[in-house]
């Protein structure tokens, strides 16, 4: 059962952290990574699908905007997002602006699975980079 509550208060908190909502996934994972709670792999697997839900839902709100909008912010945006394609979604992970990114990319009407998969990997690879760090920094403190 505590395992059960150590990867589901993370997924939860991480899919939290990728919504508008206020959260800190990062904080959550390094605190479990220290107290040594659950496999490492677990924790990155948790963390990854909590936060890649919690993007795909901004993906989703952003389909549910009208489609016009005007002003520069706008066209930039536009400009930016259709250069890059959903390949703009491997930096999700950025504070607020990863989430503007999944919500413009659900008002652009990208396709979900080129979407998602750059939203996994984007958000995993912080993650892992995360716990890397992480664990480097236990090892030195012995």
């Amino acid at each position: 059962m505590s395992e059960f509550l150590t990867y589901g208060s993370l997924l939860v908190s991480s899919f939290l952290s990728a919504t508008l909502l206020p959260g800190s996934s990062e904080a959550l994972l390094i605190a479990l990574l220290i107290a040594r709670k659950g496999e490492i792999c677990g924790l990155l697997l948790a963390a990854s699908v909590g936060n890649t839900l919690g993007g795909l839902i901004n993906i989703l709100l952003g389909r549910l905007l009208p489609p016009k909008g005007q002003g520069r912010w706008h066209n930039t945006a536009i400009t930016w997002l259709h250069r890059w394609g959903p390949a703009a979604l491997i930096f999700s992970w950025l504070p607020l602006v990863g989430d503007l990114l999944c919500v413009f990319a659900g008002w652009l009407r990208f396709a979900w699975l080129p979407c998602a998969l750059f939203l996994a990997l984007g958000k995993t690879l912080r993650y892992i980079v995360i716990a890397i760090a992480t664990v480097q920094g236990m090892h030195g403190w012995h």
